[in-house]
C-alpha cells in the first residue's frame, strides 16, 4: 500500500441491511469501484451499515471526521429519494462546513445520460473539517453510476480537503491534473474531434493545423536560448521581442522559494523588538509559573479540612493573623490552625494554609483599637475546600515544559512575549530577517521631496517611498539604495554591486535586492542585461502572465560574502544574493510586490518552519487566501490572470466577505495609476476569461491588509 493513500469509508443507510447484512450489495460494487477505478489512490475502504434514522447517521459521520483516526471520503450509499423514511440528505447537510455544488452536478448529469429518474435522487456533497462526504442512491447499480462519475478526481479534492497547498498542487496548470487523474481534456477531445473532421473533409488534408489554433510551444529551453542585448550596446543591437519565456504565476512562485535560501539562526535578547520574528528552536520554560502557591482572589488564606468532617469548619468568626501583598517580601510566617491571614490576588499563601476564601464569603466582625484594621472577620460559609481559589506551582507553566516550539511566530498580540518574559527566558533562537534594499531606475525620475518644479518629462519616484514603508509594515530591516540613472551603464551596475558589498550609499550589505524600472523592452531599460552580462548572474524568469505585472523579473546574482575564510579553498565559495526587479508603473510594484516578493521574505526569515502536522492547514508564506464574493460585475483579461486591486468587507447582517473595486472606470485600475492601492487591502485573483466575472461569484482573494466590518 502506498505510503500516502487516502483513507475512504462507506456508510450503508438501510434498515433491511441494518438487520440483514448479508442482504446488501452496495459495500462490494463501491469498494470494487476503487479497486478499479481508484487504482493505488486508496486503501481499503472501512464500511458501517446503519438503519433510517438522521442520529445514527450523524454519530457515524462525526466518528469519521471529528477525531484523530478521521478518513479522508466518507461515501453514504441509501436513504437520498423522496421516500418518507429517506432522510439521508437532512442527517448530512447539517454536518457540511463547506458545500461541493460542483460534484453534485457532475453525478447527476452522468445519471441523466442513463435514465431520467437520476432527477428523483437528492445528492449532497461537501467537506466536513478535512473529510469530503457525499451521498449516492441506495441501489448498487447507481451508486457505482455515481461513484464512477466522480472518482478520478476525489483524490485531487481529498488532498486539497486535508490542507495541501493548493498552489503547489495547480503549479502544472489543468492540463497536468486531467493527466494525473488519468481524463481526457476538453482539449484533448478537440483535437480529436477536428482529427475526424479532417478525415471527412479532405481539403484540410494538405493544411499544418485544423480550423482551431495550435497552442504556441517554446522548442528551445533557457540554456540554449543566447543572453540578452549587450548593455554597451547601441539600441540597434537590442532584442525586439522578449527572450523569456511566459511563465505562469504558479511558475514563477516556484523558481522563487527553489532559489530562496534557507533561513539562518541567530541568538537574540528577549525584548520587543522580537515582535514579526520565528522562532528557530523549541523553548521550554526555566522557570515554573506561578513559582509559589498564590492566591487567585482577594480574600482570606485559612487552614480548609480534608473534608466537612475531618477538621473544624471554615465558617465562625476568626482572628486576622497576617496580612500578605503581591510583593516581593521577606519569609511568611506559618498560619496556625483557628487563624486566618488576609491575602490579595497573586499574593503567596503562608506555610500551612491551603485555601483562600473570596472576599465576598466574609463580614467585618471588629476591628483593632486604633478602627483602622480588621482584628476579627467572620467566614459565612463552611463549604471550602483545599486547593480552592489557589494556583498551584507551575499550574500556569510548568518547569520544564514547552513554552514555543520551531517555526512558531512572535506576534505583537503579546502573548509570546509574555511566556518568555513570564519564565525568565532572556535570550532565544531566531531564524534572521533578510535586509532588504530598494533601488529605483531611470534617467526621468526625481526625489519625491524635490522642491523644484518637474519639466520635461521627469516624473517623482514614488515606488521606493512605498515599497520601503510596505517592507517597513511587515518587519523587515531595509537600506534606500537611492535612484540609478540608465546613463551612463556603469551607475546601474556600481549600485547594484555597493548594494551587495555594503559600500557605497547603503553601507550596509543586504540579503535581497529589489530594483522598479529598466524591465520592459525600451531601449534604455538596462536591468537584464546588467544582471547577466555585467554581475554574471542568471535570470530565472523575465515575464510573467499576469495583469499588471508582466515584465517581472527574478534573478540570482553570485557573491562572495565578506566573512568567509581567506584561504585558498574558500575563494571558491560563493552564495547566491537574490535580485527582484519589479515593473516601473506603481501599482505594478506593489503588487508584484505583495505577490513575489513576500513569499521569498517569508521562506528567507523561517517561515513555513513549523511541523507539518500543523503547516498543512495554512498557507506557510506569502499573503493569506481566502474567498470572496464580488459585490459588483468584474472586467476579466482575455488572456492573463489579472490581479484586481478591492476593498474587502465583511458584511454584519451574513457574515460574508465582499469584494469592491478600487476603480472599473476610465483608468481606475491602470497599472500606472498608484492611487489603485490607496485603500485597497486584496488583491482578486480572477482568472482569464470573457465578458465579466458576475455580481455575486465567489473568486480568490489575497488578503494584504485589515477587513472592515460594513452593513
Amino acid at each position: 500500500m502506498a505510503e500516502n493513500s487516502l483513507r475512504p469509508a462507506i456508510l450503508i443507510v438501510s434498515d433491511t441491511a441494518f438487520q440483514d447484512p448479508s442482504s446488501d450489495r452496495t459495500v462490494d460494487t463501491l469498494t470494487n469501484s476503487f479497486t478499479v477505478e481508484g487504482s493505488s489512490s486508496w486503501e481499503y475502504p472501512t464500511t458501517k451499515i446503519v438503519p433510517d434514522n438522521v442520529l445514527d447517521i450523524q454519530r457515524v459521520i462525526c466518528s469519521w471526521t471529528d477525531g484523530p483516526d478521521w478518513f479522508n471520503l466518507i461515501i453514504i450509499s441509501g436513504g437520498t429519494g423522496f421516500a418518507v423514511k429517506d432522510n439521508t440528505p437532512e442527517a448530512v447537510s447539517p454536518l457540511i462546513h463547506r458545500h461541493a455544488p460542483g460534484l453534485v452536478h457532475g453525478m447527476l448529469a452522468s445519471s441523466l445520460k442513463i435514465t431520467p429518474f437520476a432527477m428523483m435522487s437528492r445528492p449532497v456533497a461537501g467537506v466536513r473539517d478535512k473529510s469530503l462526504i457525499i451521498t449516492l442512491p441506495g441501489s448498487p447499480k447507481g451508486a457505482k453510476e455515481n461513484l464512477e462519475a466522480v472518482i478520478k478526481l476525489l483524490p485531487h479534492a481529498c488532498i486539497q480537503a486535508a490542507g495541501a497547498n493548493s498552489r503547489t498542487i495547480h503549479a502544472g496548470g489543468v492540463k497536468k491534473l486531467e493527466a494525473d487523474a488519468g481524463i481526457p481534456s476538453s482539449g484533448s477531445k478537440g483535437q480529436e474531434k477536428q482529427h475526424d473532421n479532417h478525415h471527412q473533409h479532405s481539403h484540410c488534408h494538405g493544411h499544418g493545423h485544423g480550423h482551431g489554433h495550435v497552442v504556441p510551444k517554446a522548442h528551445t529551453s533557457p540554456s540554449e536560448r543566447p543572453q540578452s542585448n549587450d548593455p554597451n550596446a547601441a539600441p540597434n543591437r537590442r532584442y525586439r521581442s522578449s527572450p523569456y519565456p511566459m511563465l505562469s504565476v504558479d511558475e514563477a512562485l516556484k523558481l522563487i522559494s527553489e532559489q530562496t535560501p534557507d533561513p539562518t539562526v541567530v541568538e537574540v535578547p528577549v525584548t520587543t523588538s522580537l515582535v514579526g520574528s520565528v522562532i528557530a528552536e523549541d523553548v521550554y520554560a526555566g522557570e515554573a509559573v506561578p513559582a509559589y502557591r498564590a492566591s487567585i482572589v482577594d480574600g482570606y488564606a485559612v487552614i480548609a479540612p480534608e473534608s466537612l468532617t475531618s477538621g473544624p469548619s471554615t465558617k465562625g468568626i476568626f482572628p486576622v493573623a497576617s496580612i500578605t501583598h503581591a510583593k516581593p517580601g521577606g519569609s511568611l510566617s506559618p498560619l496556625e490552625p483557628g487563624t486566618i491571614a488576609r491575602i490579595t490576588t497573586g499574593a503567596p499563601l503562608p506555610p500551612n494554609a491551603n485555601a483562600v476564601v473570596m472576599v465576598e464569603d466574609t463580614v467585618l466582625a471588629t476591628s483593632t483599637p486604633d478602627g483602622k484594621e480588621e482584628a476579627m472577620v467572620e467566614i459565612l460559609t463552611g463549604d471550602i475546600k483545599p486547593k480552592e481559589n489557589v494556583r498551584e506551582p507551575g499550574s500556569d507553566i510548568a518547569l520544564g515544559s514547552k513554552i514555543l516550539q520551531r517555526g512558531d511566530l512572535i506576534t505583537s498580540v503579546g502573548g509570546e512575549i509574555g511566556q518568555l518574559a513570564a519564565t525568565g527566558t532572556r535570550t532565544v533562537k531566531v531564524f534572521r530577517k533578510p535586509c532588504v534594499g530598494i533601488l529605483s531606475t531611470g534617467d526621468e525620475l526625481v526625489e519625491h521631496d524635490d522642491p523644484q518644479s518637474l519639466y520635461g518629462g521627469q516624473i517623482r519616484d514614488s515606488n521606493r517611498p512605498s515599497l520601503l514603508s510596505c517592507l517597513a509594515s511587515w518587519g523587515f530591516p531595509t537600506v534606500d539604495l537611492g535612484i540609478a540613472r540608465d546613463t551612463p551603464v556603469g551607475e546601474l551596475e556600481q549600485s547594484l554591486r555597493d548594494a551587495l558589498r555594503g559600500t557605497g550609499k547603503s553601507n550596509t550589505s543586504v540579503d535581497v535586492i529589489i530594483t522598479t524600472g529598466g524591465v520592459s523592452m525600451g531601449e534604455l531599460d538596462l536591468l537584464k542585461p546588467t544582471i547577466e552580462r555585467s554581475l554574471g548572474g542568471t535570470i530565472h524568469f523575465g515575464r510573467v502572465s499576469m495583469k499588471p505585472g508582466k515584465p517581472t523579473t527574478f534573478a540570482t546574482i553570485p557573491f562572495k560574502s565578506s566573512t568567509q575564510s581567506s584561504s585558498p579553498s574558500a575563494q571558491q565559495e560563493r552564495e547566491s544574493k537574490l535580485i527582484f526587479s519589479l515593473p516601473g508603473n506603481p501599482a505594478s510594484a506593489l503588487v508584484t510586490l505583495n505577490l513575489f516578493v513576500l513569499p521569498s521574505l517569508h521562506k528567507f526569515m523561517g517561515m513555513g518552519q513549523r511541523p507539518q502536522a500543523i503547516q498543512a492547514f495554512r498557507p506557510a508564506v506569502g499573503l493569506p487566501l481566502v474567498s470572496v464574493t464580488l459585490a459588483h460585475a468584474f472586467p476579466l483579461d482575455s488572456k492573463r490572470t489579472d490581479y484586481h486591486r478591492a476593498i474587502v468587507t465583511a458584511s454584519r447582517s451574513d457574515g460574508r466577505l465582499y469584494a469592491s473595486s478600487t476603480g472599473l472606470e476610465g483608468v481606475g485600475q491602470r497599472s500606472s495609476r498608484v492611487g489603485s492601492l490607496a485603500s485597497a487591502n486584496a488583491l482578486l485573483v480572477l482568472q482569464p476569461g470573457t465578458g465579466k466575472a458576475e455580481k455575486g461569484s465567489l473568486v480568490e482573494a489575497l488578503m494584504m491588509g485589515v477587513v472592515v466590518a460594513s452593513e
